[in-house]
């Protein structure tokens, strides 16, 4: 027998951590290699942790909700055979859980009481609620220590060290802490906590999931960030809409694609960011960075109504074949759950599509720390003046509106007005007789 430690993989480069979301793999349940054990979630995209052998599930190190870190040992798995090379032999969790348990065992002797941490808005790692719980800390004491952790979390060693120090006080005043006066919260985080209740009876009450939770904070935080503004730009697509309707059955026969014409707006947004690369940048405080890579963020609707953003990395460097197969993936994988981490993450520019709905045009919310967004307005048939060197006559045209929203922190109306400008020039200049 040998035993084999499951860790959260590797998801990316700027992925560093993940909520566990279920475990679909009990205590004592045989896994097959390859097999999914847990569902786990990053800030934007939900995943699953497959196990790379074949044994018996003995041991899980986090629970449900718990933060953990990529590397870190989640579950132990015993095999039958060696363990792959690549994996240590043995969990240096249970050691560690063990030292911690001798190293308490010395602090005041006191009753533990269940802990409830779902009412803190702290985050507290698993290891030191184990200990909070072992030795009756309750919530308000946890949340008074004064963490020497990354953003103020409170550590191991944190812990150890208030419990030492309140075990050499006199037993009244231990007494006082274990049953500390409740501090009355604010009106206004009272009132954040309570679930609604229906007036009339008759309303649903729903609560947030975890995705639309996220959302709602990123949508927030990003108007409080930049000072929103708008451009827009009437666009006539008459020559792209026909060119399509002429290649779509050859094109999806020959490449096995649907040519849409989001392939099309990307690639024309791609070209004006390489015309325009002060619209290609990010916004760290009194920083701004210009991006070398362009990497086009796509926003797309998930069947349960919740928003994501895969992203096309390089997109400047695709032709339109390239740029259609990768939006057909991004957008088939966003809808089947079977997005990774890294696919959303990176985008310098994002792109969303109001027109799918009907929309002509819209006002959508930069994708931080990004500086601007362009929506697509649907494309609709419209009495126009078309110019000829005979004279202006009234025909039937293909027209959308280009809805160009970026942060006037950084860019001035010049920049944003030419920015989306451009794109629209790239757009009527497409050329009807293009081959694909």
């Amino acid at each position: 027998m040998a035993k084999f430690e499951l860790k959260l993989p590797k998801m990316g480069e700027s992925v560093a951590e993940a909520t566990i979301t279920n475990w679909l793999k009990n205590v004592g349940d045989h896994i097959d290699a390859d097999e999914t054990v847990l569902e786990i979630a990053t800030d934007k995209v939900d995943s699953e942790v497959p196990s790379e052998v074949e044994g018996t599930l003995v041991e899980i190190l986090f629970q449900v909700d718990d933060v953990v870190q990529v590397g870190q040992t989640i579950a132990i798995i015993e095999t039958e055979g060696d363990v792959p090379a690549s994996a240590p032999a043995a969990s240096s969790a249970p050691a560690e859980a063990k030292a911690v348990a001798e190293t308490v065992a010395v602090a005041q002797d006191t009753v533990a009481t269940p802990v409830d941490f779902s009412d803190s808005d702290k985050f507290f790692s698993p290891l030191v609620k184990n200990i909070a719980k072992e030795e009756g800390v309750s919530v308000a004491e946890l949340e008074a220590i004064a963490g020497t952790g990354k953003d103020g979390r409170v550590t191991k060693n944190d812990i150890l060290d208030y419990i030492k120090n309140r075990g050499n006080q006199p037993q009244a005043a231990a007494v006082k802490v274990e049953t500390p006066k409740a501090t009355p919260a604010p009106a206004a985080q009272t009132a954040s906590k309570a679930a609604p209740v229906s007036v009339n009876g008759a309303d649903e009450i729903v609560e947030m999931d975890r995705m639309r939770k996220l959302i709602s904070g990123y949508m927030v935080k990003s108007v409080q960030t930049s000072a929103h503004v708008q451009s827009f730009i009437e666009v006539d697509v008459t020559n792209i809409v026909n060119w399509r309707n002429k290649v779509k059955n050859s094109f999806e026969k020959r490449e096995g694609e649907k040519l849409t014409f989001t392939p099309i707006f990307m690639e024309a947004v791609a070209k004006a960011l390489k015309d325009f690369p002060g619209m290609n940048i990010s916004v760290e405080g009194d920083y701004i960075i210009k991006k070398k890579n362009i990497n086009l963020g796509m926003a797309a609707a998930l069947p349960n109504g919740n928003l994501i953003v895969p992203v096309i990395k390089n997109a400047d460097q695709l032709n339109l074949v390239g740029m259609a197969k990768a939006v057909n993936d991004l957008g088939n994988r966003a809808k089947a759950g079977k997005l990774k981490p890294d696919d959303t993450q990176g985008s310098t520019y994002t792109v969303t599509n109001v027109g799918t709905f009907g929309s002509v045009f819209g006002t959508p919310i930069i994708n931080q720390p990004e500086v601007g967004i362009l929506a697509l307005g649907a494309i609709r048939k419209v009495p126009a003046v078309i110019e000829t060197p005979e004279g202006d006559f009234i025909g039937i045209r293909q027209k959308m509106f280009l809805s160009h929203s970026y942060d006037h922190r950084v860019v001035d109306g010049a920049l944003g007005g030419q920015f989306v400008q451009r794109v629209a020039q790239i757009l009527e200049a497409f050329d009807p007789n293009r081959e694909i």
